[in-house]
């Protein structure tokens, strides 16, 4: 009696693989306050505003969406990173805004020009370009 034959890997599916970050959604107890923020700092949006409870912002094929849930503000969990074409200008941008970024613009060792600032309900934000 022979031994069955190993399946072929033509008969074993691809395994799936992560792709790309589609969306983050950041909870805010003041949708306006919230909607001033991001405005300010140049964020396009793309669906909701100031009075509605879902907020959508688009670019660079990413979505950063905003939801009220009466559990915000949170306490530090991370940060979401969004590379910018001129992170200077955009700093400039938020301090003409009377927003305060946490830090100036500085050169990391591991290569990107950044900046954080933290929005209305405590989630840090740092704006990057990769150096050349």
């Amino acid at each position: 009696m022979s031994a069955p034959t190993p399946p072929s890997s033509i008969d074993t599916p691809a395994q799936p693989r992560i792709e790309s970050l589609s969306a983050i959604t950041l909870a805010t107890r003041d949708m306006s306050r919230a909607v001033s923020f991001y405005d300010a700092l140049g964020f396009p949006m793309k669906f909701g505003g100031p009075q509605e409870a879902f907020t959508s912002y688009a670019f660079g094929g990413a979505y950063l969406n905003l939801i009220v849930d009466t559990r915000a503000p949170v306490n530090w969990w991370g940060r979401v990173i969004v590379y910018v074409s001129d992170v200077d200008a955009l700093y400039r941008k938020a301090l003409a805004a009377g927003l305060r970024p946490s830090l100036e613009p500085s050169d990391a060792p591991w290569g990107e020009r950044y900046f954080h600032i933290t929005d209305p309900d405590g989630h840090e934000l740092s704006f990057a370009r990769p150096l050349r």
